[in-house]
């Protein structure tokens, strides 16, 4: 196994957790905050899509998919194009309200995207830094498993939330 089928692997767990998450779940449940202060399952899957969209592709030197194929506008959430839900605040968390299905949607076509881009990828693209912000700065690698950290701990409470709900 090379770099990038490690990789893609790994990414492809994150969409099986997330298809599989939002399964059957409705817009009611999708949006239901635990204790009513708690991020819903919508906000969680939204912002993890938002972090692997707007990570991968600024590693990548890409436009991301929300902004490039129009999600931004579809999903009509009251937020800049370039918002993660990075600090979101509670009322913010509460204006998520999407359906599973634009979730996936969004979800599978950043999906596809990232699997575009890993398929590229060599083990000596790993060291390229692509964060000099951070001491030390930040290389291809630390960023590809931090998003991918990142992406399946929000799917993970995601997870914890449905069972909460059910």
């Amino acid at each position: 196994m090379n770099t990038s089928e490690l990789l893609l692997d790994a990414y492809g767990r994150i969409q099986e957790v997330v298809r599989d998450l939002l399964d059957g779940l409705d817009d009611k449940t999708l949006s239901t905050r635990p204790q009513d202060s708690g991020n819903s399952i919508a906000w969680l899957v939204w912002h993890l899509t938002r972090i692997q969209d707007d990570h991968l592709a600024d590693a990548g030197g890409y436009e991301q998919v929300y902004t490039a194929d129009g999600w931004h506008e579809r999903l009509g959430l009251p937020f800049d194009a370039s918002d993660t839900g990075y600090g979101h605040s509670a009322d913010q968390v509460a204006a998520v309200q999407l359906s599973a299905d634009q979730l996936t949607g969004y979800y599978d076509a950043v999906h596809a995207r990232s699997v575009e881009y890993l398929k590229t990828l060599t083990d000596e693209d790993l060291d390229r830094v692509v964060d000099k912000r951070w001491k030390p700065p930040v290389t291809l690698g630390v960023r590809l498993v931090s998003v991918l950290s990142d992406d399946l701990q929000h799917a993970g409470q995601a997870a914890y939330v449905r069972g909460l709900l059910s």
